[in-house]
């Protein structure tokens, strides 16, 4: 699937995903859609939900904006843990999806922020280095509520 980047077998990010994305997602081996943005958002797909479950996919939407992204990253980790495996996971930008997705990796993975960084830069997921209160919340996350 082109504009993804696979963070780990369980896991791929991307930012909008289209139409024709979620018809493709369930051949791919997809599971599941966990939709992070905020209805309203420039090109939230407001009948994303029925395309993901016609295309025979779960589907979750938990919109995280960055300003609330520690009171809801409870519910997301939550969402992640129990979704059916392998997870699309995205947002706008894939920024949100990607941070998410390590913020769980690191409390169930077991492994350090800074490993988990490693891994999405050779991955392809690059923004974080440009975003340093987004890498922030990561590494708080993991050191707080690793399990």
């Amino acid at each position: 699937m082109d504009n993804t980047i696979a963070l780990s077998p369980e896991f791929t990010i991307a930012g909008q995903i289209t139409p024709e994305q979620l018809k493709t997602a369930k051949q791919e081996g997809y599971q599941a859609v966990l939709n992070l943005r905020v209805p309203g958002e420039q090109g939230f797909l407001d009948d994303e939900e029925n395309q993901a479950k016609n295309a025979g996919l779960n589907y979750v939407n938990i919109p995280v904006s960055p300003s609330s992204i520690s009171e809801v990253a409870p519910e997301v980790i939550q969402q992640l843990e129990t979704l059916p495996k392998p997870v699309l996971v995205h947002c706008g930008s894939a920024l949100r999806a990607g941070v998410m997705v390590l913020a769980y990796r690191g409390t169930r993975e077991g492994k350090s922020a800074e490993e988990l960084f490693n891994e999405a830069r050779n991955a392809g997921f690059t923004v974080l280095d440009s975003k340093p209160p987004m890498k922030q919340f990561v590494e708080d996350y993991i050191a707080n509520y690793r399990s």
